[in-house]
């Protein structure tokens, strides 16, 4: 085959720099047993936030030994709660040697960004003097509409925006969970749990007009009732991301 006709074959996939939102399991110290009892706990709390969602194990201030490290161990309870451990952040030299072992992924640590993947050769990238480097023109897709719903999302239910805001005009009952890729909007009692910037929108906000929720997260950070009624508890409020933390402001001060 030539090599015209080959070029000329569509490619069966692109390689693209994704934002996708995260869960870092922050380790200190590892024991199996502790571990384990730890982590039924947590999920516990939010049984919904923590199924089929991949996770990172950051050892960024792990104090253990690197013989104590069981990264098998850690896969497996994690497997046995739906939970999908795919690499680790941070870690010493011997520490990341044992991931690589057990086939995870080793990425950076926390304050590194993600980055384009450009798989061009060199030439192409950067030009010449007789053809240079063609200018970028950026394209701002349109927003997406907002998903408005009326009815009460009451026990059980589970309302999903994928693409742009959730607004619903009507309490979400406890046991129900809304989740959007941008803000969610509850003009009512939030007694459930609501997610917002699931795809990982930082900047993603919560606001209703009575907080009462059992779980509130954005962008993968999240706080359970306990956390959430020490501040702003049954009143109308916004919720946003500060330096990782979630913070909680009445809306009439914001």
């Amino acid at each position: 085959m030539s090599e015209t006709a080959v070029s000329g074959v569509k490619q069966c996939f692109q390689l693209k720099s994704a934002s996708v939102s995260m869960t870092a399991l922050e380790l200190y110290f590892f024991d199996e047993q502790e571990f384990e009892s730890t982590l039924r706990d947590k999920i516990s709390q939010a049984p919904g936030f923590f199924k089929d969602i991949p996770m990172i194990v950051s050892l960024e201030k792990y104090e253990g030994l690197s013989s104590e490290l069981d990264f098998f161990k850690i896969i497996g309870s994690c497997r046995r709660h739906n939970i999908h451990v795919i690499g680790v952040r941070g870690g010493n030299d011997d520490q990341r040697r044992l991931a690589r072992g057990a086939s995870l992924a080793l990425l950076p640590g926390g304050s590194q960004r993600d980055r384009d993947i450009d798989t061009r050769p060199a030439a192409e990238n950067t030009g010449t003097a007789d053809s240079p480097t063609p200018a970028r023109v950026e394209t701002r897709a349109e927003p997406a509409p907002a998903k408005i719903i009326n009815q009460p999302v009451r026990s059980g239910q589970q309302v999903y925006a994928p693409d742009g805001d959730l607004i619903i005009l009507a309490p979400v009952q406890a046991g129900a969970e809304v989740l959007a890729a941008g803000n969610v909007h509850v003009y009512g009692p939030l007694r459930g749990r609501a997610l917002a910037g699931i795809h990982g929108a930082e900047h993603a906000r919560v606001f209703c007009q009575s907080l009462e929720a059992e779980l509130v997260s954005i962008a993968g950070h999240y706080k359970i009732s306990e956390d959430l009624q020490d501040n702003g508890w049954k009143t109308a409020v916004q919720i946003q991301l500060r330096d990782d933390l979630l913070v909680v402001t009445p809306l009439e001060k914001a």
